[in-house]
């Protein structure tokens, strides 16, 4: 088996995007790419979850591709080449860890976060805070989203006191919510819904929560106890779905 470098592959891609290479290949650009790159995050995510190393090497290398691919798309366009992106996450990285390339001392991880977002202040030292909520990727997952626009607008002073008042704003919200389905206003409900789960949002962040991951979390206990009823319906010699709400309710509580 021959050794590959990082020059070898991207060579094998350039190769694929060549006239003598893949017809698939040669199509993709940088819009037709994002779900596949979105995909592969996840798949890199969720071979980490299931400390899978060898499933999760395998990932890493997919995404590698996608990275790859759009360096390749770039560069035949003139933009950039995959040496400028290696040039400046390095230059980041040397610039924002001055505790390893400089003489800056921390004593934690902690100060170490708190350079992090100190020297990138300075780097977006031009930005006010406006611009930098409408600057957060408007793509992120919809909980990181607003977790993202909250801790901004923390900055300028929109914040609740305690846990207890956002508590409160989820039981306001969610009785503007009733109020709209009451009335059968089809927009109002989406609204008022969307700002239960901003406000719920608000909540985790006050607990020092990941909404992202306590939903992720709930998901999975959900399935997971939908395995356990099923199973426990068949070794009763009947069908879940077919059963009564009653007595799945019965099934679940087992």
């Amino acid at each position: 088996m021959a050794d590959y470098s990082f020059d070898d592959f991207m060579d094998i891609i350039r190769k694929l995007r060549s006239k003598e290479g893949c017809p698939w290949d040669r199509e993709q650009t940088h819009e037709s790419l994002k779900t596949c790159l979105i995909e592969e995050c996840y798949e890199v995510i969720e071979a980490i979850n299931n400390k899978d190393d060898e499933n999760l090497c395998e990932e890493l290398g997919d995404l590698l591709l996608q990275i790859a691919l759009h360096s390749a798309i770039a560069e035949e366009a003139g933009e950039f080449q995959v040496e400028d992106i290696l040039q400046m996450v390095s230059e980041k990285m040397i610039r924002r860890h001055p505790h390893v390339f400089g003489d800056v001392i921390v004593e934690n991880s902690d100060n170490v976060v708190k350079n992090w977002e100190e020297i990138k202040k300075q780097e977006k030292k031009d930005k006010n805070l406006l611009e930098e909520i409408l600057s957060i990727p408007k793509a992120f997952p919809a909980l990181l989203l607003a977790e993202k626009v909250q801790k901004k607008a923390v900055k300028a002073g929109m914040s609740f006191e305690s846990y207890g008042h956002v508590i409160d704003k989820v039981k306001e919200e969610l009785k503007e919510l009733e109020e709209s389905i009451a009335i059968g206003d089809k927009s109002g409900i989406e609204e008022e819904f969307g700002d239960v789960l901003f406000t719920i949002v608000n909540l985790s962040r006050f607990l020092q929560l990941n909404a992202e991951n306590s939903l992720t979390n709930a998901t999975n206990k959900f399935i997971n106890r939908f395995v356990d009823a099923f199973v426990l319906a068949e070794s009763r010699g009947v069908n879940l779905c077919e059963l009564p709400p009653i007595e799945q309710d019965v099934l679940w509580g087992k």
